[in-house]
């Protein structure tokens, strides 16, 4: 009977420190503006339907602050966020915070070349926007740096200014600038070295790119 006794104690706290857990969790959502409705916001919050918020008026947790013509300032876990109809869905992390806004800028460097920092499959890596290549493209050691198996990938064979040679098409499973994140890109992995990991338009064609003054802003589009 003690043994039971202390048992049903344990699983007592037990499940009063998960359920603490889960009191203090909020799970990531995606929020987007649909449309607007006078001066109601039409919000879609993760897959559910748009939904008419006005000003001042919290649905699922974001509430909206202000509305002005086509966009709306939103809030969730008192972090602030400007959505615009038709602009890609923003990410709310688990503790409130944008994790991403379907947009990139990119700064020129002084060779006049955008150069960002990234990741491949989780590791870092150091792109370079190359809006002449077909997809993106790495060396053969930076694709094993970053654990790809491109030798599992399809042959290709590819001209350069040393003649045709070997290249493998592999599909990366997510390609990540600054703070946003693509699903499924092409990528052909060449065996000649390359400082920097090509940035092609197997990523490039998902946004809308526009220069000014030596900055590039990609807003994403699907």
């Amino acid at each position: 009977m003690r043994l039971r006794a202390s048992l049903a104690a344990a699983l007592r706290l037990a499940l009063g420190l998960a359920l603490t857990l889960l009191a203090g969790t909020t799970l990531a959502q995606s929020v987007a503006l649909s449309g607007m409705l006078g001066n109601k916001a039409l919000l879609m919050v993760g897959a559910g339907a748009p939904h008419s918020v006005a000003p001042g008026d919290t649905y699922q947790g974001v509430k909206v602050v202000s509305t002005s013509g086509d966009q709306a300032v939103v809030e969730i876990g008192g972090r602030r966020q400007t959505l615009r109809v038709g602009d890609a869905p923003a990410s709310f992390g688990g503790h409130g915070g944008a994790v991403g806004s379907g947009k990139i800028t990119i700064a020129a460097g002084s060779d006049g070349h955008f150069t960002a920092s990234g990741s491949i499959n989780g590791r870092p890596v150091q792109f370079m926007v190359d809006t002449g290549a077909s997809v993106i493209g790495l060396s053969v050691s930076e694709a094993e740096r970053v654990g790809l198996d491109y030798k599992a990938g399809q042959v290709v064979r590819m001209g350069t200014a040393n003649g045709v040679t070997q290249g493998w098409r592999v599909r990366l499973d997510s390609v990540r600038v600054g703070d946003v994140e693509v699903s499924g890109v092409d990528a052909v992995v060449m065996p000649q070295p390359m400082t920097y990991v090509l940035l092609g338009n197997s990523f490039l064609t998902r946004f809308q790119m526009q220069r000014d003054n030596g900055m590039m802003t990609l807003q994403r589009r699907y």
